[in-house]
């Protein structure tokens, strides 16, 4: 997979794309992801990337002209899935849009700023529109960077056990059940007998059942879904 990721500060991308699981995947041939800077595309002295709203108001809008040469550049040099801007007003993220968009093969991440972008850009250019809550950032690149690590975790070859993604919450409509590790006993503390069992078509029907009652009482919403 290549992903690219258009943006007025790359630096704020960088450190978490060389570290744990998106580093390993980078490393292993798995993933490309190429930072481009915005400000390498307008012929402005200053670099500038915004300008005021016609109509006037508060806010300083995207550019359409830099966010065009960027986009056609990488057009040009080959064939894109999806062109993707993260907006508070996108479709809000879930496990189904990261499994569908785990399987593309190229991607390009529009990164909003300042008041957004110019509408044109979202009518001509972008193929789907993500937000990663009701709530609002002072840009794109933090919920970018959400969006790949819950892509790029789901592509075989990076996780070292492949089914873990697959008993991830969400997967099923359902959160995922407790989980405990060794050791067995802490302050009185007790793991579930049955973990500890050895009877594993038990184990996984409590674990059922955990993964039920917990999404019940936590986000009964998915199950009405």
């Amino acid at each position: 997979m290549r992903i690219d990721i258009i943006t007025v500060v790359p630096d704020i991308l960088k450190s978490p794309f060389q570290a744990s699981i998106m580093k390993r995947s980078i490393d292993k041939g798995l993933v490309e992801v190429n930072l481009h800077n915005l400000r390498d595309y307008t012929d402005t002295n200053y670099k500038q990337v915004d300008d005021y709203q016609f109509g006037g108001g508060a806010g300083m809008v995207m550019m359409i002209e830099p966010i065009d040469k960027c986009i056609s550049k990488l057009k040009s040099e080959r064939d894109y899935d999806e062109i993707i801007y993260m907006t508070p007003d996108g479709n809000t993220l879930n496990q189904s849009i990261a499994n569908q968009l785990s399987l593309k093969g190229n991607l390009i991440i529009l990164c909003g700023h300042y008041k957004g972008v110019d509408q044109r850009v979202r009518d001509h250019f972008i193929t789907k529109e993500i937000s990663i809550g009701d709530y609002v950032l002072s840009g794109g690149e933090l919920g970018a960077l959400i969006l790949c690590d819950a892509i790029i975790r789901l592509i075989p070859g990076v996780l070292g056990n492949e089914t873990s993604a697959l008993t991830d919450s969400f997967q099923d409509n359902l959160l995922a059940p407790p989980i405990y590790t060794r050791p067995a006993e802490y302050n009185g503390w007790k793991v579930p007998d049955v973990l500890t069992s050895g009877n594993f078509p038990k184990i996984e029907t409590w674990r059922e059942e955990q993964a039920y009652q917990r999404t019940k009482e936590r986000r009964p919403d998915l199950l009405e879904e």
